[in-house]
């Protein structure tokens, strides 16, 4: 289960279950995830999205081993299950932050694997590149697409700000979409595919591409403005120049909407204030008086 992924209001039901008519929809009793996974394990991706509320059920469950439903009254369904928990946050920090649960973070990290950063390790992609074509080659019945090597050698040289689920979205799209055997590095995106010998740009040339390549990462390939854009500002791998580029032409495309930046650069609308914060904080907005 993405804790992320299933609303605040869901997630309750989803992992615990619920007893009819203690919800909206409920016309039976339903059994949770956690019932489910009798004699099995469970895995929570992005744990740290889990609500303070269900994060102290979560805590409570690993402490007494017994299942409650939403609905229930009284004591639980004993259940055994393994619970495996993965982040991309600092649950140490947002313990400190007050939005994670102390005791549940004790008891999760029991036995903790520490996974670096997919440019940390660059020689798993061509590995990861093959195995995920693979998947997707077979899902689809279609014969095994290979990497042409100035291809497999662009990928292997990107920074992969969303790791490995970046590395596999774009393989998939690449495969779902070639029409060859071999993809070449004129297939990879623009944002990934290598830069063709030229003379140096300078000044708002320069910008403008790069304002271009992020723009096509976002709007055209789906891309989430906080895994595309703000780790390589942070990485200082772009400058601010470049985010004003970006905005400008977002919000060209907008209307002047700050609101309906937010959706085009695919974040959700209430991460309005967060990214308005952002561009504050580091004097990227433009003089807009629609940027509030």
């Amino acid at each position: 289960m993405n804790c992320g992924d299933i609303p605040e209001t869901l997630l309750e039901t989803e992992l615990f279950g619920c007893m009819k008519g203690s919800v909206v929809g409920a016309s039976t009793d339903r059994a949770g995830v956690l019932d489910m996974a009798h004699g099995g394990t469970v895995v929570l991706e992005d744990i740290d999205e889990m609500p303070l509320r269900t994060q102290g059920l979560l805590a409570r469950f690993l402490e007494s081993g017994e299942v409650k439903r939403v609905g229930t009254f009284g004591g639980g369904m004993p259940a055994d299950v393994r619970i495996i928990a993965s982040t991309t946050a600092s649950l140490r920090e947002r313990v400190a932050q007050g939005s994670f649960r102390e005791e549940l973070w004790s008891l999760l990290g029991g036995s903790t694997l520490v996974v670096p950063a997919l440019r940390d390790r660059r020689d798993d992609i061509p590995i990861l590149v093959d195995y995920f074509a693979a998947l997707r080659c077979s899902a689809a019945g279609k014969p095994v697409v290979a990497f042409a090597p100035q291809a497999l050698q662009a990928l292997t040289d990107f920074s992969w700000p969303g790791n490995v689920r970046e590395l596999r979205s774009v393989v998939e799209r690449l495969v779902g979409n070639a029409r060859s055997f071999t993809i070449t590095a004129d297939d990879l995106p623009v944002g990934i595919r290598p830069r063709r010998t030229a003379p140096p740009r300078r000044g708002r040339e320069r910008r403008r591409a790069a304002g271009e390549e992020l723009f096509v990462r976002l709007v055209a390939n789906g891309e989430s403005f906080w895994s595309c854009v703000y780790p390589l500002f942070m990485e200082r791998e772009i400058t601010r120049t470049d985010i004003r580029e970006l905005v400008r032409r977002g919000l060209d495309v907008a209307r002047g909407n700050s609101e309906t930046l937010v959706r085009l650069f695919n974040m959700p609308p209430s991460d309005h204030k967060r990214f308005v914060s952002f561009l504050r904080k580091y004097d990227c907005q433009l003089p807009l008086e629609s940027v509030r």
